[in-house]
């Protein structure tokens, strides 16, 4: 089977879990918006699954964010919107565009030069002004969009020190981090909650300037603490002689410092 005989049949696959007439009850209940966690998690997977070196692995999981694609195009293709064919079509042609030192006569000397044309190409797609793309303002905003949380406010963060916008030593961190967290205390006791969302985002922000200052990951951080919970939870199931549901608080702690001392 070649590889677009292949890609068809898993089109055809989607189709048929979409099929009013003896398709999967499920699939016929989503939207584009209650696909929007499937994609995302299949995209950390891949990552995931890459990191880790196994290649099977790797694509099955490749798999699973391709059927998430297909899945998409297959519901905006039933509301009239776009088919699978212009999704393949639409990025065939931006990758074309975007790389004139490829397809076109356009001659380039570094990676650099490569990446200015790619933004300078980009704005003029969006008819926006090439000197606003190059905007301090516009890049970060990117970041927003295409990079989860933690990450971007990782890299915002980077590039706003880069020009100078930045604390003279730690102790100017760790008092913005105090002020934040007291701020936040404050919401809680006495503000809406949409003021409570915003200060818990301030937080977290400062927290993030603690870990950048510091030369740490905060993404590698909580991905470690998410780790070694579920160790800690999984050694207490094994020593737990029933459902941990059944236990109480003070006898849960008992179990959970039984496992910490296990996994030392």
């Amino acid at each position: 089977m070649n590889t677009l005989t292949a890609l068809q049949e898993l089109i055809d696959v989607v189709a048929k879990l979409r099929s009013p007439n003896g398709g999967c009850p499920w699939d016929l209940e989503q939207t584009p918006e209650s696909l929007t966690t499937y994609a995302i998690e299949e995209a950390y997977e891949v990552a995931d699954a890459i990191k880790n070196g196994d290649k099977n692995h790797v694509a099955e999981e490749l798999g699973d964010l391709l059927l998430q694609v297909v899945m998409q195009a297959q519901l905006f293709s039933e509301s009239g919107d776009f088919t699978l064919k212009e999704v393949a079509e639409g990025i065939t042609q931006k990758m074309i565009r975007r790389h004139p030192h490829v397809f076109g006569d356009v001659s380039v000397q570094s990676v650099d030069e490569v990446n200015q044309n790619w933004a300078e190409i980009k704005a003029a797609e969006k008819g926006e002004n090439v000197a606003d793309s190059h905007k301090l303002s516009n890049k970060l905003s990117g970041y927003t969009r295409k990079m989860p949380p933690l990450t971007a406010t990782m890299k915002i963060s980077k590039k706003a020190a880069d020009v100078g916008f930045e604390w003279e030593n730690i102790d100017g961190v760790w008092e913005k981090f105090e002020e934040e967290l007291g701020e936040f205390k404050q919401a809680l006791a006495e503000e809406t909650p949409e003021r409570q969302q915003e200060e818990l985002g301030d937080l977290l922000f400062s927290v993030v300037q603690l870990a950048r200052w510091n030369n740490l990951d905060p993404s590698v951080a909580l991905q470690g603490t998410n780790k070694r919970f579920i160790q800690r939870l999984s050694h207490m199931e094994a020593f737990a002689e029933r459902p941990l549901s059944e236990y109480s608080l003070l006898e849960l702690e008992a179990l959970w410092q039984q496992a910490k001392a296990k996994l030392k």
